[in-house]
């Protein structure tokens, strides 16, 4: 009886610990079963994602206020070197989109950059704060005199990420 008593315990605990929210990346196979993908954040498929160049068109038909759900493809120019809270996509004509993540529920790795990604969520136009601009620098390691340089109100495009898929 003390056997069976102390095996049901062990089973509500494990039961009770896998609820747990973790922000450990989950590998994914996509639909194709050729291209591998660390998942981060809600579980999202790469099926359906629409190219960086169709991305670009539709935050180009965004006015500030809006939102737009989307799904793209990408490459990853820059991410946080301190926590991987953010990253900074890359757009066809030199144009990038900053991605912050769902109620900062997850991170990428910070070593990251240069890595193809799929990302699902919320696109918007953003005016980001002289500081916000300027902890977005310190974040990337930027110089005093870069930072020093910020004085204005920035434009920009931005993107609030449900779920990342980030190519292995």
């Amino acid at each position: 009886m003390k056997k069976f008593a102390a095996i049901l315990a062990l089973s509500l605990i494990f039961i009770g610990c896998k609820n747990e929210k973790s922000n450990k990346e989950t590998e994914i196979v996509a639909e194709n079963n050729t291209t591998s993908y660390n998942s981060f954040g809600a579980e999202i498929s790469s099926k359906s994602a629409i190219s960086s160049s169709e991305a670009l068109n539709k935050f180009n038909s965004l006015k500030p206020g809006d939102t737009l759900d989307l799904k793209f493809k990408s490459k990853i120019n820059n991410v946080c070197k301190k926590k991987g809270c953010w990253m900074i996509l890359e757009l066809p004509e030199g144009e990038d989109v900053r991605v912050t993540f769902k109620d900062y529920g997850f991170f990428v790795p910070k070593d990251s950059e240069n890595t193809d990604v799929i990302v699902e969520g919320k696109a918007f136009i953003n005016q980001m704060s002289i500081e916000d601009q300027k902890h977005y620098a310190e974040d990337e390691g930027k110089s005093e005199a870069e930072i020093a340089a910020i004085t204005s109100p920035e434009v920009s495009r931005a993107f609030i990420a449900n779920g990342v898929l980030l190519k292995e």
